[in-house]
C-alpha cells in the first residue's frame, strides 16, 4: 500500500475530522480518491461519446418538419 502527502487548508481538516470522527479516515479518502477517478473517466468517455455524435451529425443531412412528418405516416398501420 502507497502513502500519499498533501497540503489541505485547516478548515477542510477541521471539518473532515468532524463529520468522519469514528472512521477510518484512510478508507473514506480511499473511497473518496476512487469516486474522484471514476468520476473524471466517466467524464473523459463523455466526451469521447459527444464528439463521437457531433461527427456522426455533420456526416447527416437536414431533413424538414415536413419530411419527419411523412416518414412517421409511412411508419403506421
Amino acid at each position: 500500500m502507497s502513502t500519499i502527502n498533501f497540503s489541505v487548508p485547516d478548515d477542510v481538516k477541521e471539518a473532515f475530522n468532524k463529520t468522519f470522527q469514528g472512521e477510518n479516515k484512510s478508507a473514506v479518502l480511499t473511497r473518496m480518491i476512487r469516486d474522484a477517478v471514476e468520476e473524471r473517466q466517466r467524464q473523459k468517455r463523455r466526451v469521447v461519446a459527444i464528439n463521437a455524435i457531433l461527427r456522426l451529425r455533420e456526416k447527416s443531412h437536414a431533413v424538414t418538419d415536413d419530411e419527419i412528418e411523412k416518414a412517421r405516416e409511412a411508419g403506421r398501420p
